[in-house]
């Protein structure tokens, strides 16, 4: 999507904030014992009093309001039966249409005890956000995303996960450019325009490069013993800043559970 007026801006705004204010309650109200079906279910709660509808059931039919991934689930785990314990890594994503407007958000909780890779993991993962949205300017390369990404996992001795991306977003869950790399890609000369709507939401992992389709046909798993962290973002691509329209503010900063 290509921002055209400012009805545009503030239709993607206010998804935006029932996106971003169901993620944040959603992981502040993750507790040992309960399941992933519960946790979802507050979630749908939360989305339909907003007005909004899940994004992936609208689009894919996914079996779930959110997608929630623990452990060695990486992206699009389908809520359901398990049981959320002690230690665990949990991913939330949620993405909502409103008025005909998306957008998409997602952020990591370790729940307690933490240990002291789990929360390495965290703060990489939001770093490399807060680093590939640096880059995120009209005029730049689209690819100066990817590398500001792969500099941070680098740096922090994790992996990328390859094959998720970032994407376009805006009046659907995924639109131009549909694959945005979470690693430097040399040959990819596309360029940030003014207007474009797209997510950033790193990968990084403890050990995998790439993940696999589970059997339920949705949850897409790393390797055996692998844990992962995403965080995202919705924006609007400016000259300067971008305009990031799922950002709750917290002492002017936005804020992820973790």
């Amino acid at each position: 999507m290509t921002i055209e007026s400012q009805s545009d801006v503030e239709g993607l705004q206010r998804v935006g904030h029932v996106v971003a204010r169901t993620l944040h309650e959603m992981l502040a109200l993750i507790e040992p014992g309960m399941t992933t079906r519960e946790l979802d279910d507050m979630g749908a709660r939360m989305l339909a009093q907003a007005g909004a509808r899940s994004a992936p059931q609208l689009t894919y039919g996914f079996p779930g309001a959110t997608c929630i991934s623990i452990n060695e689930e990486a992206a699009h785990g389908v809520p359901g039966d398990r049981v959320i314990n002690a230690g665990d890594i949990v991913n939330i994503d949620v993405s909502a249409e409103m008025d005909g407007y998306f957008a998409d958000t997602g952020g990591t909780r370790v729940v307690p005890p933490e240990t002291t890779l789990k929360t390495r993991l965290c703060h990489a993962s939001r770093t490399a956000l807060d680093e590939a949205m640096k880059q995120a300017r009209a005029g730049r390369p689209l690819n100066g995303i990817g590398a500001a990404i792969e500099r941070v996992a680098r740096r922090h001795k994790f992996r990328i996960i390859e094959n998720l991306g970032s994407h376009g977003v805006g009046r659907a869950l995924h639109e131009e450019p549909e694959s945005i790399p979470g690693y430097f890609d040399p040959s990819d000369k596309r360029i940030l325009k003014e207007g474009m709507v797209i997510t950033i939401e790193p990968f990084l992992s403890t050990r995998s490069r790439w993940v696999e389709e589970a059997d339920d046909g949705w949850t897409l798993v790393g390797g055996a013993g692998n844990l992962s962290a995403q965080y995202e973002h919705t924006m609007i691509i400016t000259r300067g800043n971008p305009i990031v329209v799922t950002a709750l503010q917290e002492n002017g900063k936005a804020a992820f559970p973790c």
